[in-house]
């Protein structure tokens, strides 16, 4: 998948999610900053996505329509749409990959059926996903923090991979749950 890097780091209580804002067409780079990470899901999911912007739009569109049918299952509604995307016929030609989080888990999807956790709470994809992911690993057991992390391994991709640049959109979830505990006498 060209055109694209984004990048998933889970550490520390939260999970961030990290996307390039280039556009390429070929050998030309069309816009500098693009959008490719978003929230779903009334906040509570982020996703990117490499490959065709509008068939990631129609993945994405058709992810919140999973989300709303199964609430707080994103694996169980992850599996669902990647059902669809290999047996609906117009579904199965979109070129694309997704990387998905909520509080409790991460996935990598594609039109190939793969729903996939990462091993390391770390994942990439796209043509500079290989340099962010080798980037994030070395970082994962350091000080720093997720976003830290997923903004210096994006950096060093777009300092290697010519369809990545510096221009990054970086959205995160808190994945501790901060509800009041009961306290015994």
């Amino acid at each position: 998948m060209h055109a694209t890097t984004i990048l998933m780091v889970r550490k520390g209580g939260r999970v961030v999610i990290g996307g390039d804002g280039q556009v390429s067409l070929g050998q030309t780079i069309v816009k500098g900053n693009a959008r490719k990470v978003r929230r779903l899901a009334k906040g509570t999911v982020i996703g990117g996505f490499a490959g065709a912007t509008a068939d990631a739009f129609t993945l994405f569109e058709r992810l919140e329509a999973k989300l709303e049918q199964y609430p707080g299952q994103l694996t169980r509604a992850c599996v669902e749409l990647t059902k669809d995307w290999r047996t609906d016929r117009y579904l199965r030609r979109l070129e694309a990959m997704m990387l998905v989080a909520d509080r409790e888990v991460g996935l990598l999807l594609s039109g190939s059926g793969d729903v996939l956790e990462p091993e390391h709470g770390v994942m990439a994809i796209g043509s500079g996903g290989n340099y962010a992911l080798a980037a994030a690993r070395a970082l994962e057991d350091s000080a720093y923090d997720a976003e830290t992390i997923v903004r210096r391994s994006m950096g060093i991709a777009a300092e290697i991979c010519v369809y990545t640049n510096s221009s990054i959109v970086i959205e995160a979830l808190d994945t501790i749950e901060t509800a009041p505990r009961l306290v015994e006498d």
